[in-house]
């Protein structure tokens, strides 16, 4: 077996007994070594306050030390290091060494595959996730037998892709538990933390089995696709605006053709740039996205771009026609006394020239001179007629 007794290192030794250490100038990011050659009876093993060794054999973990000192392997207690002495039929018996450092590693780990994420609004959504891990040897025995022994791996590299595979399926079998819970594409962003903790609770029972203890995840990130990845962020801005998608698109239009030189907005914005007319364009704007977020239906004047209330024929501003008659509207009506043009039944103005058919009762105020409707404010022509006001 392996005693625990040192032996100076300046002391005598069995001849062909050799001492083994893992040197300094080959550790460095290394997990694991393997000593390159077979270990004996009476060979002196050195074992360091950062290292544990492992003596393996036939597929299974024979012993390990994982106390700093030197070892002498000159028992005869099978019980703790069966195979390691040598048998009266002169066979000698001997055992491979691996070396384990028992510092922290870190590691990247990033998708191969997508994972795909079923979502209520975005329907099936590929993520990808990328990060870094902290980890580092819990149970050697455990390590030995499940990297070197199933997986084969004998380097770093191939420790390392193995856990970096794992350490995917571990973060994707997360999402899908939590997406069980309510977790949606659009709460990606926020709740990386959240995610990361739950990796982290969920590591015991994933990488137990591998001897690994994973202490750490940090830097996390879970890639959308570049179309799902706009509509979350337009969703975003409109939560930010509390407008629905009709009400953005439209205001997205508004911006668009108010930056299009060739545009009536544009042409506007472009001679206001020089005239100093710029705070009254934006006031302007502003009008217009206020009725575009703003309750109540509008529409903007074709000549001038005010906007007119729901209900109103002619611009406010410059008297401009901005409808016609009411939608399903058919004739019948008597023609209109100015033009003669038919008009609709029920309707209250002439849909041409905008002439008042049964001019209302006038409330105080303001009155126009020709329908001798109450016109409120400071408009330059009446709503209902488009009549020139007087100033």
């Amino acid at each position: 077996m392996v005693t625990n007794k040192p032996i100076p290192a300046t002391g005598g030794s069995v001849i062909g007994a050799t001492t083994v250490n893992w040197e300094d100038a080959y550790k460095g990011p290394n997990v694991m070594w393997r000593v390159p050659r077979n270990i004996r009876w009476n060979d002196n093993i050195v074992v360091r306050e950062d290292e544990i060794a492992v003596f393996y054999r036939d597929g299974k973990v024979l012993a390990y030390l994982d106390r700093p000192d030197r070892y002498a392997l000159t028992s005869f207690n099978t019980r703790l290091v069966a195979g390691l002495i040598q048998s009266l039929s002169g066979v000698r018996q001997e055992a491979e060494v691996y070396y384990l450092q028992k510092r922290l590693f870190d590691g990247k780990f990033g998708s191969a595959e997508p994972y795909v994420f079923r979502d209520p609004d975005f329907g099936l959504v590929q993520l990808r996730v990328f990060g870094t891990y902290r980890w580092r040897v819990a149970t050697p025995d455990n390590f030995i037998n499940q990297f070197v022994g199933t997986f084969g791996a004998v380097t770093t590299p191939d420790v390392e892709a193995r856990l970096r595979d794992q350490m995917v399926i571990l973060i994707y079998n997360t999402l899908g538990k939590m997406k069980e819970q309510g977790l949606r594409v659009t709460d990606l962003a926020s709740s990386l933390q959240t995610i990361e903790q739950a990796v982290l609770g969920f590591a015991p029972q994933h990488f137990g089995p591998l001897g690994v203890e994973l202490n750490q995840i940090y830097g996390l990130s879970i890639n959308l696709p570049e179309d799902v990845q706009t509509a979350v962020d337009t969703r975003s801005k409109m939560g930010v605006l509390g407008v629905n998608y009709l009400q953005y698109q439209a205001g997205q239009a508004m911006t668009t053709a108010a930056a299009n030189p060739s545009g009536a907005a544009g042409a506007l914005a472009g001679a206001g740039v020089g005239l100093g007319a710029g705070l009254g364009i934006g006031y302007g704007m502003a009008g217009q996205m206020q009725g575009v977020y703003g309750p109540g239906p509008s529409t903007p004047c074709s000549k001038c771009g005010t906007l007119v209330p729901a209900g109103v024929r002619f611009c406010p501003q410059c008297g401009n026609p901005v409808g016609g008659p009411p939608p399903g509207a058919t004739g019948g009506g008597p023609p209109c006394p100015k033009c003669g043009q038919p008009v609709p039944a029920g309707v209250k103005f002439c849909p041409n020239c905008g002439a008042s058919l049964a001019p209302p009762a006038a409330p105080p105020g303001r009155k126009c001179p020709k329908c001798g409707l109450d016109v409120p404010g400071t408009g330059k022509f009446c709503p209902n007629c488009g009549a020139a006001m007087p100033t």
